[in-house]
């Protein structure tokens, strides 16, 4: 049975996520980005472009201030998502890939974004799932646009009883 966590859509079977297709779930709560982990995301990437490091030449730049990588958005779907739903009795749960991915707005550095989860499609692969969402990210801002519209594609497989 379905169940909610505080807001949180909980699935309790791979039947249960079916049932689901097409249905938007969300949105999750929200989360800071903030220029600390900008910064620490540019190191790890040695992507130390000024648009996302260099406050004082960002502020006349065109965004008026320092963004986000749009890779540090995507790197953030995982726990965005976990906000929305979550899928019981799993064993393991991968990331297989992405479809499509867009970032129609920039993430203004010290905004908090969110998610919406769209379940698009799942189906049956060897020992588990496949799920198909569209994931869209919006922040605070003012921009009207979302930061990030991802299709996301994951494995999910089960425990087996015994």
């Amino acid at each position: 049975m379905t169940t909610f966590e505080f807001g949180v859509r909980m699935f309790a079977t791979p039947s249960e996520l079916v049932a689901a297709t097409g249905q938007i779930l969300g949105p999750g709560q929200w989360h800071p980005v903030e220029q600390g982990r900008v910064d620490l995301f540019a190191d790890a990437t040695d992507d130390h472009q000024w648009i996302h490091v260099d406050a004082e030449r960002a502020a006349s730049g065109p965004f008026g201030g320092t963004v986000a990588h749009g890779y540090l958005t995507l790197s953030l779907l995982p726990a965005l998502v976990r906000d929305v739903y979550r899928v019981e009795g799993l064993r393991l749960g991968v990331n297989y890939g992405l479809n499509r991915v867009r970032f129609p707005a920039p993430l203004r550095t010290g905004s908090r974004i969110r998610a919406t989860v769209r379940i698009d499609e799942v189906t049956e692969v060897a020992d588990g799932i496949q799920l198909v969402n569209t994931v869209t990210v919006d922040s605070d801002s003012d921009s009207g646009k979302p930061v990030c519209v991802a299709e996301t594609v994951s494995r999910l497989y089960f425990a087996r009883e015994a």
